[in-house]
C-alpha cells in the first residue's frame, strides 16, 4: 500500500492526516501555516500527498509541495465522497475528511497532478478570470431579456459594457502572456492550426490541461472525463457513460466541437459516420471531442501542426 498523506483544505485551516504514522495535524491557512505543513510533509517523505480540488484554496499549498519534489494528486471531491460512502464513513469533520482522503490515496493511488511553474499558474489564473467574466456577462444579458423597466435596462446595459471591456482587457493580458512564453506560444499556435479551434479555446487548453502532449491518449481522455465507462454486470449490458474529470475543459470544448463537426472535414466525416451507425447526437459529439483531444495530444507530443491523416493515429 502507498504511504500517503491526506490534506483537507478550507479557507481558514489546513488539516493533515499521515496514514503511515496515524497522526493528525492542523495549521492556519496562512503563509506560515503552509510553510509548516510543507516542512512536515517533507520530513514524513510520503509516496503521495492527496488533496481535493477546492476551487483555488489548494493551489498555493500544492505548488509549495511540488516545489519540494513531493508528488501531489489534486482529485475531484466527488471521488472522495463516493469513496467515503463506500467505506461507511458517514460522520464528517475536517480531521475525518483528511483521514478519508489519505485512505483514498493509499487505496486507489491517483496519478500525481502535473506541476505548474509560475508562468503556467499565471496563465491558468488569467483564463479562469476570463471565464468568470463571461459567466457574469451571460447572467446580466439574461436579466436584460427579462426586464421591461427602462432604468433597470439602462443599468444592465452599462454593466454589460463594463464587463465586455474587462473581457477585452483579459484577452489582451492572455495574449501578452502567451507571447512572452515561447513554449506556450508554440503550443497555442499548434492547436490553432486545427480548423475550428481559435485563440480562446487554445489558451484554455494550455492553461487547464498542461498534461496535453505529455500523457498517452487514454490518460488524456480520462483526465478530461470523455473516456467511455463500462456498465456491465452478469447478462446486463448497459450504455457506456462518460463523466468525472475536468468539467471546465469539456464545457470549453463544447462549442468548438459543434463548429468542428460542421466545418472540419475530418471530424465532420468521423461524426457523420457515428450517426450513421445509430449513435445519438450527444454520444457522437462526445466521441468526436475525445477524438479531437487525442489528435491535439499527438500534435503537441510530436510538435506538428494539423494534418488530416492524424485521425488515423489518434
Amino acid at each position: 500500500m502507498t504511504t500517503c498523506i491526506g490534506i483537507d483544505i478550507a479557507k481558514q485551516h489546513v488539516d493533515l492526516y499521515d496514514l503511515d504514522a496515524k497522526q493528525a495535524k492542523r495549521w492556519e491557512q496562512t503563509p506560515t501555516g503552509i510553510q509548516q505543513c510543507v516542512a512536515f510533509c517533507k520530513n514524513a517523505t510520503p509516496q503521495l500527498v492527496v488533496m481535493e480540488a477546492t476551487g483555488g484554496y489548494e493551489v498555493t499549498l500544492a505548488a509549495a509541495l511540488q516545489a519540494e519534489g513531493l508528488p501531489v494528486a489534486v482529485v475531484n471531491p466527488r471521488r472522495i465522497r463516493d469513496f467515503a460512502r463506500a467505506a461507511g464513513q458517514i460522520a464528517k469533520t475536517d480531521q475525518l475528511d483528511a483521514q478519508i482522503i489519505a485512505r483514498y490515496g493509499a487505496t486507489l493511488e491517483p496519478m500525481p497532478t502535473e506541476r505548474l511553474d509560475d508562468n503556467s499558474r499565471k496563465m491558468k489564473a488569467l483564463v479562469a478570470r476570463r471565464q468568470q467574466l463571461v459567466q457574469m456577462y451571460t447572467a446580466e444579458n439574461n436579466r436584460a431579456g427579462l426586464t421591461t423597466d427602462k432604468d433597470i435596462r439602462k443599468s444592465i446595459t452599462a454593466l454589460l459594457k463594463t464587463i465586455q471591456q474587462q473581457i477585452d482587457n483579459m484577452d489582451e493580458q492572455i495574449k501578452d502572456h502567451i507571447d512572452r512564453q515561447p513554449e506556450l506560444k508554440q503550443n497555442v499556435e499548434t492547436l490553432k492550426s486545427i480548423p475550428g479551434i481559435g485563440d480562446t479555446t487554445a489558451s484554455m487548453l494550455v492553461a487547464e490541461l498542461p498534461e496535453l502532449g505529455r500523457y498517452n491518449r487514454r490518460q488524456i481522455a480520462a483526465l478530461v472525463g470523455v473516456a467511455p465507462i463500462n456498465r456491465d454486470s452478469g447478462l446486463f449490458r448497459g450504455k457506456r457513460m462518460t463523466g468525472g474529470g475536468r468539467k471546465a475543459i469539456r464545457s470549453g470544448l463544447f462549442m468548438p466541437i459543434l463548429v468542428a463537426v460542421r466545418f472540419n472535414p475530418v471530424l465532420k466525416a468521423y461524426y457523420q459516420k457515428l450517426l450513421k451507425r445509430g449513435k445519438q447526437k450527444m454520444v457522437a459529439l462526445v466521441a468526436a471531442m475525445r477524438k479531437l483531444l487525442c489528435i491535439m495530444n499527438t500534435m503537441l507530443k510530436n510538435n506538428q501542426p494539423w494534418q488530416p491523416n492524424l485521425l488515423k493515429n489518434a
